[in-house]
């Protein structure tokens, strides 16, 4: 879930919750663990994601600075939550959901309330993916990863393009194919493996549908 206004970089953390740095790759939370805290990014890439027990894994989102998650409705995390890069995140403790849904806050409530309702249809969204093709996916990415860049058409995808292949249903291969596909026939342009131009915003929408 996206914050309406996005905190900057340099404007530090909320007047609450506790302030905690991982590093790449160290884990947040496991999947199953207690639903302890609820999180927002102050910088950095977080990748929420599940194993299967044949070891394949289901990246269901990714959350950037400004995103808050975490909110959960039962009393376990469904899926880990694990550092891309070296994070920082505010982490706050976990409502008492009955108590306070009881309470005379409304606009609280109305708020938590569409934090667990936008996290929900993002996992449904990620679902949902699998009835694209290929090349429909990561325009699809690509477009949705754009409304997290500070730039309009410079866009830094953080995550290694496994995470990208996971949470898309792709091989590392196809999501390579893709990209390049894409470069040749001039929609992106690849400044390096992390850093891509989005040259033709308008082609990428209509390749999305």
């Amino acid at each position: 879930m996206r914050l309406a206004a996005r905190r900057r970089p340099d404007a530090g953390p909320p007047a609450i919750g506790t302030v905690r740095r991982f590093a790449a790759h160290q884990t947040i939370y496991a999947e199953g663990e207690p639903a302890t805290h609820c999180m927002l990014v102050i910088h950095g890439v977080v990748r929420s994601c599940s194993s299967f027990a044949d070891g394949r894994r289901f990246v269901s989102a990714f959350y950037a600075a400004g995103d808050m998650f975490g909110f959960e409705r039962q009393q376990a995390y469904p899926a880990a939550a694990e550092a891309v890069v070296e994070t920082a995140l505010v982490l706050y403790p976990a409502p008492d959901w009955p108590a306070f849904l009881h309470a005379p806050d409304s606009l609280s409530r109305q708020i938590l309330s569409a934090l667990m309702l936008s996290t929900e249809q993002a996992r449904g969204h990620a679902r949902l993916l699998g009835r694209l093709s290929a090349i429909e996916k990561m325009a699809t990415f690509l477009l949705e990863w754009r409304e997290r860049s500070n730039q309009s058409t410079l866009i830094s995808l953080e995550m290694p393009r496994q995470d990208i292949a996971d949470h898309l249903g792709l091989t590392v291969e196809t999501v390579s194919r893709c990209l390049s596909q894409l470069k040749r026939d001039k929609v992106i342009g690849l400044r390096s493996s992390r850093h891509l131009d989005l040259l033709d915003v308008a082609m990428l929408r209509a390749i999305r549908g």
